[in-house]
Order: structure tokens, then sequence, then C-alpha cells
């Protein structure tokens, strides 16, 4: 028997240490386990996640400071803690840190030595991060037993890799990887001989391994065939056992190996098909299969991951009763507690090359008398006549002094034993750029030029070099324009000793634009650059610099280019997933595209602020939901595109008994109405959007509702940005349906619903069909913002938030359903009663209706009821509609002057 006729195995977990231990036993059934995630309906943005539940205490066990404790010293202020019910489909569950696989061994139809196919549904813990490298399959063995593996790299790339003689190896990557989901399907295919003399490879994914499958990047062709070495070695899914990488967290539903490209099936490990906790099993073309080395075949779905803050202990009077009410919560309640803002996007970039010799980042508050090295090995930089703190232009930077003219710096270089050494200070000039040549930067060296200075005008930029006399052995003069004194420059140089010469190079590059450089060489040693000692031109008007760095190498443009301009129009995505990357100790992350053909918003400056206020910046932007994980300490950002047009992902019956559980009840009310929205870019201009017309309109009742405006500010790229995305807000806050603002799931009077159910995430689409004819017509299409569950052993109650999935339907160019414009203005003639099945209608606005064959059958809606039209004649206002009446089951009559719509008319896209 199952549930509800047996309880329900929920399996409670405690990172104890370091590893996770079933606690269930101690969890009290007295109490329900109650886990709420996502947002409210009314909510923009994601709460944390909660957990509530009671421990068993008798024994003290859950007490963190009781030395009595089997837990003692183990557990404590967020110790991971973890809830869990079994899930509908099986995977191979490989943990992290553990080398685990399912392996089957050598085979002759596994010995593929022309094309192959390889492809792997699985959902990794990440899919791309800082040291995320980790193999999906592979028939690789030591040097000698080669044959080839898949796998996705650090970067976040597909990788096959493949050897023609079983030691040489040969590998070709994909362009970087945008995820359609947490969960896909990756593939690689090799053509080893593509009948021009090459080879081609190509990677595809999907969302299951029968496809359809979309390409990554372009395909990959070599000139000159190859081949695959027939090997001994066995076939590894999960960690490939010579391999080094690190073991991720990944969970596998099963592979196919094919010979040929959608060639014969040589291999289909299924682990969705297996039971739970099987270690070996048999696949559809023979092969047996062997879980190993810590892997298994789990089903576990997990409801809550989240972290234990407190362990209040509490008890009765009589001591006999002992519980700790656990409160534990996801990984956005420990990211909004820090109020530390992470540093400039320059000061995070700069220290991270190994070829940094000295670095001052400028950054001080107003008031500072030195800039100081947060190097461990550096020394303050001495200076007068600067102002800290007064110029926030540099986008990649906090504010930066303001230096007087005749202002001085001195700073110490440490010594280094390379023959290359680069200096570069970013610098902006304001006011009247200087007619005569000023002094922009000055050093001391121990090679053959003692001193080095470099002088500007706006018509000649200099570099000198003098010797140990003072005597001028270096003079290059350069034509330069004004421009060099329009915004933020970087002025780089570099010196080489290339045998008995010094080679060097000036360099002047606009942040965000482009270059101008001089060269010139000298006999002599370049020596090491010992310290900056520069006195500004008296002459030049205010001087702002900041990030003034030497090196060991011309590393220069790696280690400033898109920070210095805060990476100034970066994807959203892209961004969000740089930060989880930089900040892989705080926070995982993972991105995923509904669309790969759509792009996600561009946006401004990374300015300084906390983590969790950066990547919110970046989906608000983006227009994405930004949520936790249930199943791991991660955060998952949706990308806008995928809430466009989908597919339900649970369809619910009213009238089937269970599925829908009271109180399902529409609300009438203005809670999201916007129908007045300005958009300003940060730093920049606005648009506006308004409706001026209908029932949602500024209009005051009953033409309208009356104003609701809204104005927000966004960190976007551009100012053109600002219309597209204030009228998508308006369409949002204008959307004229009732609210559904929560949908009841009694999944112990329904258990048939409970596979789809625990497939829901938030942002997903549902729909109750059926419902009551005192509500308008169904299907209800809806959207999932999040879950308050309450699990016990015989009973699950699930609360779903919900907001209408009507304006998240977009239109696509040719489709038959969701193509169609909407007419500008269209009315009946006259009127009609409810079975005529021929209408005149007049067109008052825009172009009239097609008469193209082609186009039928179209969708109109007049008065509420849906008519499907077959066909339209007239050439001239009005036309007559050939109709079939009663598309969603109203019937009534019309009246002459009522309007005439498209049923579903398309939307724009942002």
């Amino acid at each position: 028997m199952t549930f509800p006729q047996t309880p329900l195995d929920v399996r409670v977990e405690a990172q104890v240490g370091t590893v996770w231990t079933d606690i269930t036993a101690d969890s009290y059934t007295r109490s329900p386990i109650g886990i709420e995630h996502g947002r409210s309906e009314e909510a923009v943005r994601t709460n944390p996640s909660k957990l509530g539940l009671e421990l068993n205490n008798r024994e003290g066990k859950y007490s963190p400071r009781n030395p009595r404790s089997p837990y003692y010293g183990l557990i404590g202020r967020n110790t991971p803690i973890r809830v869990s019910v079994p899930g509908a489909e099986p995977y191979l569950s490989v943990p992290e840190g553990v080398a685990g696989r399912a392996t089957t061994p050598d085979h002759a139809s596994l010995d593929i030595t022309g094309d192959i196919d390889v492809r792997v549904d699985v959902a990794p813990r990440l899919w791309s991060g800082a040291g995320i490298g980790y193999e999906l399959a592979g028939k690789y063995a030591g040097a000698g037993s080669r044959s080839w593996r898949f796998m996705v790299t650090g970067e976040g790339e597909l990788m096959f890799t493949w050897s023609p003689n079983g030691t040489n190896v040969l590998e070709h990557r994909s362009p970087v990887l945008t995820p359609i989901a947490e969960r896909m399907a990756v593939r690689a295919t090799l053509d080893v001989n593509n009948g021009s003399g090459g080879y081609t490879l190509t990677y595809y994914v999907a969302d299951t391994l029968a496809g359809p499958w979309t390409q990554v990047g372009q395909t990959v062709t070599t000139a000159g065939t190859t081949a695959i070495f027939a090997s001994a070695a066995a076939v590894e899914l999960g960690d490939v056992a010579v391999m080094a990488f690190t073991n991720h967290e990944r969970r596998i539903y099963g592979a196919e190996i094919r010979s040929g490209i959608d060639g014969t099936v040589v291999a289909a490990p299924s682990f969705s098909a297996q039971a739970p906790g099987a270690t070996s099993f048999t696949d559809s073309t023979g092969k047996v299969w062997t879980v190993a080395n810590g892997a298994s075949v789990s089903d576990r779905a997990y409801r809550f991951v989240g972290d234990v803050s407190a362990w209040p202990a509490r008890w009765d009077t009589s001591g006999r009763d002992v519980w700790v009410p656990i409160e534990a919560a996801g990984i956005l309640r420990r990211l909004g507690q820090g109020k530390k803002a992470l540093a400039s996007t320059l000061r995070r970039r700069l220290p991270s090359r190994a070829e940094l010799l000295a670095y001052w980042p400028c950054e001080e508050s107003a008031g500072a008398t030195q800039a100081y090295s947060p190097l461990t090995n550096g020394s303050p930089l001495a200076v007068s006549g600067w102002d800290f703190a007064q110029d926030n232009t540099l986008s990649g930077s906090a504010p930066l002094p303001v230096i007087a003219p005749g202002g001085t710096m001195r700073g110490t270089i440490p010594a280094s034993a390379s023959t290359t050494w680069a200096l570069c200070m970013p610098y902006r000039v304001d006011g009247t750029p200087p007619a005569a040549e000023q002094e922009m930067l000055s050093w001391q060296s121990t090679g053959t030029v003692r001193r080095w200075r470099i002088t500007m005008s706006t018509t000649v930029a200099r570099v000198l070099g003098y010797d140990v006399l003072g005597a001028t052995i270096v003079d290059g003069g350069f034509a330069v324009g004004a421009d060099l004194f329009v915004g933020w420059h970087r002025l780089e140089f570099t010196a080489t000793q290339s045998g008995g010469t010094v080679n060097w190079e000036a360099s002047w590059t606009q942040v965000g634009g482009g270059s101008a450089s001089g060269t010139g060489s000298f006999a002599g040693t370049v020596g090491q650059a010992t310290q900056i000692d520069t006195r500004f031109g008296t002459g030049l008007p205010d001087i702002r610099i900041g990030h003034l760095t030497a090196w060991t190498a011309n590393v220069i443009a790696a280690a400033y280019d898109s920070a210095d301009h805060g990476f100034t129009g970066e994807a959203a995505d892209a961004r969000m997933r740089r930060l989880a990357t930089e900040e892989a100790a705080t926070v995982s992350l993972v991105t995923y595209d509904g669309d790969l053909s759509l792009d996600a918003e561009r946006l401004g400056p990374q300015r300084p602020d906390t983590l969790l206020n950066l990547l919110q910046e970046a989906a608000d932007c983006d227009g994405g939901i930004l949520y936790e994980d249930r199943a791991a300490s991660r955060l998952i950002y949706r990308d806008r595109a995928t809430l466009y047009n989908q597919t339900p992902r649970l369809v619910l019956d009213y009238t089937a008994e269970g599925e829908v559980g009271p109180p399902l009840e529409p609300v009438e009310d203005d809670q999201r109405t916007r129908n007045d929205v300005t958009v300003t870019r940060a730093g920049g201009s606005s648009s506006r959007a308004v409706l001026e017309e209908g029932a949602l309109s500024v209009q005051a009742p009953p033409l309208g509702v009356g104003l609701y405006d809204e104005e927000v500010t966004l960190n976007l790229y551009e100012d053109g940005q600002t219309g597209p995305i204030a009228w998508w807000r308006l369409h949002m806050g204008t959307w004229d349906e009732s609210r559904y603002p929560t949908v009841r799931l009694m999944l112990h009077a329904a258990p048939h619903l409970i596979s789809a159910y625990l497939k829901l995430r938030v942002g997903d689409r549902i729909q109750i069909t059926n419902p009551p004819s005192w509500l308008p017509p169904g299907p209800l299409d809806l959207i999932v913002q999040g879950v308050s569950e309450v699990i016990d052993q015989y009973t699950w109650d699930a609360v779903l938030p919900c907001t209408p999935a009507g304006p998240w339907t977009v239109g696509v160019v040719d489709d038959a359903a969701l193509g169609r414009a909407d007419t500008d203005g269209s009315e009946l003639t006259v009127g009609v009663n409810s079975t005529a099945t021929t209408l005149s209608v007049a067109v008052t606005s825009g172009p009239l209706w097609t008469t193209d064959p082609g186009e039928f059958p179209l969708g109109i809606v007049i008065g509420g009821e849906e008519m499907t039209v077959t066909g339209i004649t007239g050439t001239s206002s009005p036309q007559t509609f050939t109709v079939v009446r009663s598309s969603n089951s109203v019937t009534k009559s019309h009246v002459a002057g009522a309007q005439v719509r498209v049923a579903q008319p398309a939307v724009a896209a942002l």
C-alpha cells in the first residue's frame, strides 16, 4: 500500500559535522512539518524559505552545548538541514565531493571507432562556476586505454575528448553553456570523416534525451579525418576514475551512447527506471551497469534545504517532555544579513592577478592623508594636494580623489626578478587641457634609465628617461590630440629587456574605447621600477586618478578591461553568473534561459553594493525570478524568457474529487494595477507608458479606474531600454483578469498529483479546468509564485500562491494561435441572437480583417463569448464573418456596437 494508506516516507536529515545524518526518528509526528518556499503572490522579491518542525530532545542530543550529546561540537548555528519525500523519478546521485559513478564493462558494441553520439540527461548542482568542472561520461582509462570522454568544464563549456591511438588526445569545447533548465540533456556528436577531408564536432542541448535538440555554438570543423581508439576501458557515467577533476554534486537520469550520429543505441542506462537503492541493473541493450564509489540510485525529492540558525530547548514542567522547535531558513536569510558592500569591480579584479607588484586603489574616504595598499607586501602611497572621495565617474571604482595642480604622490614598488615591468595609471583631467607639456607620471628604476617621466599636452605626449647623472637618454615624442584629456583613460607603460636592448611602449587606452601608443628602444638594461615619484604638472587642471598599479608583465588589458567600466553592458544573467563565480565561497547560483534567441537585458555599471542586492538588481532589470533551490543550498535565476508561453506543468480538474481544495476564491482588486509607468535608467533618461483608454485606464470611473502610477529606477545599459520595459510593466499592470491568490492541493486526497506536483518550480504555469459555472469559463491559467506546505504522516497540504499567466502569453511570428495582431477597432453592425453563424462586422479603426483562406480558423471574442471564424468576405467595411459559436461554452446574444476582438491577440515580448 502507498500514501496515504501508509505513512508518507518523509526524511529529515541534518549535516552532523560533514555527514548527512538521518534524524527522522527524532522528528515529532505530533507537530506537522511546515515549509514555505518562493514568494507570496503579491511580492516582487522572493522571501527566504522557512522550515518548522519539532525534535525530541529528551536525551539532550539537540542541545549543542551539551557535552553528553553524541552531536556535541558537531551542530550549532547554521547547521544544514534538509527534508525530502519519495520522488516520482529515481536518478543516479553523485554527492558533492564523492567520486561516484555507474560503470559497464567493455563490450564489442562499445568499441566505436567511427562516428559517435553521446547524450546525458543531467541535473548538476552548478552548470558553471569557479573550479566547477566535472565529468558526465567516458570510456577513458590511462595512457594506451583512452577512447573518449564527455564533461562540463569549469568555465561552463561542454567538452568532448577522444584519442585516435589510445594515448594522444584531441578535444574541443563548446561556447559557454546557457542552460535552458536546471535539468537538461546535453549531447556531443563526432563525425570522424565529414566527407570533406576533415572531422566535425557538434554540441546540443534539449529538455530530454528524446529532443528536439538545439545546437550550442557553431559546428567545429577541423582539417584531417580522425578516429576513436577501441580501448578495453569500461564506460563510466558520473566520475571518470582516471580524471582528477573536483567531484561536484550531480544527478544523472539517463544516458545514450550511439554508434553513428543518430545511429544504433549501444548503451542506454535509464536510472529513472530503477528501484531506489539498486546497485546493479541491465539496460535495454543488455549492458549490465554497476553503481559504485559512493554513488547511489535515489528517488529523494527535496522539499527544503537550509540552515538551522538556533536550537531553542523547551520542556514541560515535569521534565518528561523535552523538545527543540526548529526554525530553519534558506540561503536568502544568510545573504540578507550581510550589510557589507562588495568592493568596486577594479578593487576586486586587480589583486586576483599573480603578476601584480604594487597597487593603490585610492578609494579612501574624504579626509584621508594617504592611499593604502591592499597587498600583503604593500606600503602606503604618500600624497599631497589630494582631496579623496570626490569623483565617482569611473564606473568600476568607488569615489576617487581630485588632485590639485602640483600635487604629488610617492610609493614603493617591491623588487622583482622579472625582466619586464609595467605601470598603469587610470586618469581623468577636467577643465581646459594644457597647451604646454605637463608631468603626468614619473617613477624611479634601477636600470640604465634611473628616472622616467611622461609628459602630455593637447598636441604632444612624451616619454623621457634620465641616467644616473640626470642626462636625457630617452626622448620619445608622439603627436596626440585633446581627446586624451576627455573622459577616463589608462596611461600604460611597459619596458622589456631583449638581449642588450630595452624596448618600451607607452599607451593611452580610453576606458571602454580605443587606444593610442608610441614605442622606442635603447641599448642598456631595463632594471626594475622601484618607486612612484610624481609631481603633477602645475598647468594641469584638476586631475583624478585611481587604481595605480605596477606589474611583472604586461597583463594590463586583461586585468583592467571591463572591470574599469564596471562591466557596463553586461547581460543580466552573465553578471549573476560572474558574481556567483567570484563569490563561490558565499553563494552558488545557476541561471537558465528558456529561449536562447532572446537576450537578457544589458546592465549599467556594477557599483559597490551587497552581493544579494547586486544579484537582485540584475533580476529586477531583466524581469525574471531569483529564488532558492529546494534541493541544494543555492540560488536559481529563472530568466524572463522561461516564463513566456509555457506548457502547463500541472493541470487540475476542479470537478475531480480532491484535486482542488477549498477555498478557490477569485479576487477583483487593484493590488497589482499600474496604469501610468515611468522607468528611469540610473544616471540616465526616462520613458513613460500610460494606458489612456479601457477598463483599467487612467480615466476616472466608469471609463477607467483612475490613476495608479509607478516610477522605478533600474541599472540599465542605455536609455533606449527604458521604453520597452515601461510598456511591458504597463502590460503586466493592466492585465484585466481576476486573481486567484492561492490554489490548495490536498495531496493525500489526490495522491495521483504528487508526481507532477514535485516537478513544480517557482514561475511554472498551472491550469484548472472545468471551473464552476459561476466563474468565467476556464481553464484558469496561473503562474505559481511559491508554496506553503504542511506535511504529516497521513496528510500533505500544499497552498500555491499564484498570479495570472495570461500576461506571459506573448506573440510568436507566423504562429497560427500566437501570431495574430489585434484589431485597432471593430464592432458588430447589427445585433445577433445566440445561434447566428453569420456576423456583420464594421472596422472603426485600422486595416480591414484578412480574407485570405489560409489564415482561418481564427479565434475572436464578443461580449465574453469566444467564436471560431472559418471565413471572412468583403473588401470594405462592414465585412461578413462566418463563425462557429461558443468556443468557450458561453452562449448569448450580442447587441449592435459590441466590440469584436481577436481572442488571443499577439503581445510583443520584452
